[in-house]
């Protein structure tokens, strides 16, 4: 092989290369990112150390479990999304009411297995009474109201208020570790 041959042999490695990482960069920027889940506040659906895939580009939607950049610190907090822009959320006697309108929270079911007759999972609240919605009735526009399914130790928007639907990094759409819990999440 001629030297010639080599240096476009060389050349053509280093091209093939440098276009990989140019994908992959942009990929991981701009459509996809793996994330570490660090906490409790959303047991059982993620446990402390799951490691997620969130997808960037897709329209985040009520009951979706997004990361977002934390108002309160300098982390990034992973919850699920409650209250989209206008909506009214209270918390009465154990049931979620959006827009007046009651929801079931299946994901909550097994938190909730342990609990006596009348004890609560999640304290009864109405974005108006919580302090850090600055007595707010509805989620303002280009906002969210998070909050964790871990509802007792959970540190999310009834401590914090809203979040700007500017921080959200990214929707969860895979658990790919544990390798036994490999899948979408509920």
């Amino acid at each position: 092989m001629s030297k010639n041959n080599v240096k476009k042999e060389v050349f053509s490695w280093i091209k093939s290369i440098v276009i990989a990482l140019v994908i992959v960069v942009g990929v991981r920027h701009f459509l996809f990112a793996p994330t570490t889940v660090h906490g409790e506040s959303m047991s059982p659906t993620f446990e402390d150390s799951n490691r997620v895939i969130l997808n960037k580009i897709s329209d985040v939607d009520r009951f979706d479990m997004i990361v977002f950049h934390a108002p309160d610190a300098d982390e990034n907090y992973i919850k699920r999304v409650i209250g989209l822009p206008g909506d009214t959320v209270e918390m009465k006697n154990d049931v979620l009411y959006i827009n007046g309108k009651a929801y079931k929270e299946p994901y909550l079911k097994e938190s909730k297995k342990p609990l006596a007759p009348n004890e609560k999972f999640t304290e009864d609240f109405t974005l108006q009474t919580l302090p850090a919605t600055d007595g707010k009735v509805k989620v303002p526009k280009n906002s969210l109201f998070v909050m964790g399914d871990n509802r007792p130790v959970s540190h999310d928007g009834r401590a914090f208020g809203f979040i700007p639907q500017k921080s959200v990094i990214g929707k969860v759409q895979f658990r790919y570790y544990p390798l036994n819990e490999v899948g979408e999440p509920k």
